[in-house]
């Protein structure tokens, strides 16, 4: 009764065994066939253009009309530090740069060269027709001439020597020779008795 116990789990074993290997088999044999056998096409991506991408020496650097300056072409729009535009060309001199701004008339636009860094090659393309002023401007002479003041030429005053200093002259004292008035020692001297007599006539009165 062993004997066959033990045959049966060895078949039992066996049997589970072929299972597995049978349905890997299948497995394995159905994955091969979706393989196609036709070659896949790859896909390549078209090269990008030519890009600006403006220097972070600058804030923002302004996008023109055409390429030109204050008085020749009107700003109509900026760019930022590090941002990046496609690149359509360039001037005749290669200072100014062609590129796509939707904000400008017609989507193109120019900014100058040397504030951005150009990636690619560009081709020369003509600048547009500069814009006319919309009003001339024009001065009226009569009107102008009512704010023309004429300053009449005059001459400096000449110099004009002070008069000459007056120096006072004065005369020496004339010696007193006993007339006119009494000299002032004379006085003094009496004035000098006159005291000394007072006193003596008080000492003897005192007594």
């Amino acid at each position: 009764m062993r004997k066959i116990i033990e045959f049966s789990l060895w078949a039992l074993l066996i049997g589970i065994c072929s299972f597995l290997v049978g349905s890997n088999s299948q497995v394995f044999a159905k994955g091969q066939g979706q393989i196609p056998t036709v070659s896949i096409p790859t896909v390549t991506s078209s090269p990008a253009g030519a890009m600006i991408t403006v220097t972070r020496e600058y804030d923002q650097v302004n996008v023109r009309g055409g390429p030109g300056g204050d008085g020749v072409y009107p700003i109509v729009g900026v760019l930022i530090a590090g941002q990046q535009v496609p690149a359509l060309g360039r001037s005749a001199g290669g200072d100014w740069i062609q590129i796509a701004y939707p904000g400008a008339p017609d989507g193109v636009a120019w900014v100058y060269s040397p504030l951005v860094e150009v990636v690619g090659s560009l081709k020369v393309v003509a600048p547009p027709p500069t814009p006319t002023p919309k009003t001339t401007p024009t001065v009226d002479p009569t009107l102008a001439a009512q704010f023309i003041i004429e300053i009449p030429p005059t001459h400096l005053p000449t110099f004009t020597p002070p008069p000459p200093l007056v120096v006072p002259t004065y005369t020496s004292e004339q010696p007193f020779t006993g007339t006119g008035r009494v000299p002032m020692g004379l006085v003094i001297v009496g004035l000098g008795i006159l005291g000394l007599f007072g006193m003596v006539i008080s000492l003897m009165r005192g007594r």
